[in-house]
């Protein structure tokens, strides 16, 4: 009776364990994955809704409160043209997360389909595809980001958003496409791709039904540290003056324009920082959970 009991334990039916679900276990238990998701949801509710955290409109500027110190609900003080600095760095999140989350989804693209490309079809299209890639990461990622969008936001009239999510998308996909390129190389070998193709089943399906659902674990990891990417570089394309612009709020346009003032009143120039800088390691550190979670070796 004993045993029946023990073999009916055994082999009792139940949730077939998957990659994503052993991922979610070990997330679950890491401390470091919940401090960074916790602020990944806070700055992403910042973004989206900056009226739950203040009531104060950031062009509301008044040049009679120049530096001013902290009073009232300007918990952070006034910049140079006397615009609530509390306010700014709230609102400023909008923008620096609709350009990165854009950009990072042109990367993702990009990088999606020429991996794929690449690792199914293997040969001369991979012997090509590799060199392009190459080729870009041969290009000197500031200097080349410095080009395009001074060139793409030449528009005096443009606020520069569309010219840094092209400029960001269309350089920083490089890394996407090799973790694509080699995760489809694995998969594409694997029994159940073999039993697909035998079973007459097209390159098409093999790629989007087979392939790309097992390959897709490292891909995304890649895609949350480059969120976390593009916000530095958005901030830092703003800070050079050849990012966001006009009407637009960004903390990396905050940056650069209390720059020359940073003597007079640090205020303006060390909170944007702060929340630019726990916002980018927020999105590293949960690429690195989720990636220690994905690979069996790391656990």
């Amino acid at each position: 009776m004993s045993d029946y009991n023990a073999v009916s334990t055994v082999e009792a039916p139940g949730k077939s364990r998957t990659l994503a679900g052993d991922a979610w276990l070990d997330l679950r238990s890491r401390k470091v994955f919940w401090i960074a998701a916790v602020l990944v949801v806070v700055i992403l509710v910042m973004a989206f809704w900056p009226s739950l955290f203040t009531s104060v409109d950031p062009r509301d500027c008044l040049l009679a409160r120049k530096h001013a110190g902290a009073s009232g609900g300007a918990l952070f003080g006034y910049d140079f043209q006397g615009c609530d600095v509390y306010a700014k760095t709230v609102y400023g999140a909008r923008d620096s997360i609709v350009v990165s989350v854009s950009a990072t989804l042109v990367a993702g693209l990009i990088g999606l389909v020429v991996g794929l490309l690449a690792g199914y079809f293997g040969g001369w299209l991979d012997a090509l595809l590799s060199r392009f890639v190459d080729v870009m990461l041969a290009i000197p990622f500031l200097l080349g980001a410095i080009v395009l969008a001074k060139r793409l936001s030449a528009d005096p009239q443009s606020n520069g958003i569309v010219a840094v999510i092209v400029t960001l998308g269309v350089l920083g996909w490089t890394t996407a496409a090799r973790v694509m390129r080699s995760a489809v190389i694995e998969a594409k070998n694997q029994d159940y791709v073999t039993a697909a193709r035998m079973l007459g089943a097209s390159p098409a399906r093999l790629m989007l039904r087979h392939i790309l659902p097992n390959a897709f674990g490292p891909f995304i990891v890649v895609l949350t540290v480059l969120l976390g990417i593009n916000i530095a570089g958005e901030a830092t394309l703003s800070y050079l003056g050849v990012g966001l612009k006009g009407d637009a709020i960004s903390w990396g346009l905050a940056i650069a324009e209390a720059g020359p003032y940073a003597r007079t009143a640090a205020g303006p120039l060390v909170w944007p920082s702060v929340f630019l800088a726990a916002t980018v390691l927020a999105f590293i550190m949960l690429g690195d959970a989720v990636r220690d979670a994905f690979d069996p070796k790391l656990r």
